[in-house]
């Protein structure tokens, strides 16, 4: 099922009494479009998206090809369990600037998501492992990450900001482009790379 008819800006929204990486996805009019697992206990990370939070239809699966986390790629299948497009992950778990590669099913690079700052990222880092506690409890309340998907032509496409948040870990998508791109692949890659960077964070 491909979905194109989005209202932005989108949240996605993580709770801070979650030990797992669960959270919801709701466009402009607070609407959930999306509630997204991270499957535990599996030998390599899985991602589900379902359509809501009674998780009754599930629309996507995310599955890494490594057990390791070095340069994975990610193959999103549809409830049909086709393969609609796959993301690379080329940055490793450092104070590098995250950088992933959204991929069509033939394994062609269309999008990339690029980090927007070193320094964001290296302060983030830095105060949430000196700062566990305050720093999970806090959402990134002082330092607020931002990713951008850019297109092969280098225009960019969809902004995701790290929002000030002191009840939850929230990320706000915003769309740039009034050209048609594949929205879909766009959002479940971002919604792949969020985990990864929690994780991270």
């Amino acid at each position: 099922m491909s979905r194109t008819n989005f209202q932005y800006p989108l949240d996605f929204l993580f709770k801070v009494t979650t030990i797992s990486n669960d959270f919801t996805a709701t466009d402009a009019s607070g609407k959930v479009i999306f509630f997204v697992r991270e499957e535990f206990l599996k030998l390599r990370d899985h991602v589900k998206v379902y359509a809501g939070e009674s998780k009754e239809a599930l629309l996507y699966e995310m599955r890494s090809n490594k057990i390791i986390d070095f340069q994975q790629t990610f193959t999103i299948t549809n409830s049909q369990n086709k393969v609609i497009g796959k993301v690379r992950k080329k940055t490793l778990k450092s104070f590098i600037k995250a950088t992933y590669y959204i991929q069509d099913a033939e394994g062609k690079t269309i999008y990339t998501i690029n980090e927007r700052s070193f320094l964001s990222r290296f302060l983030n880092t830095i105060y949430e492992e000196l700062m566990p506690v305050v720093g999970e409890f806090s959402g990134g309340y002082v330092f607020n990450p931002k990713y951008v998907v850019k297109d092969n032509d280098n225009k960019e496409l969809v902004e995701m900001i790290k929002e000030r948040s002191l009840l939850g870990r929230k990320f706000t998508v915003k769309k740039f482009s009034a050209d048609t791109f594949n929205e879909e692949q766009v959002l479940l890659s971002l919604i792949l790379m969020i985990i990864q960077q929690r994780r991270r964070s």
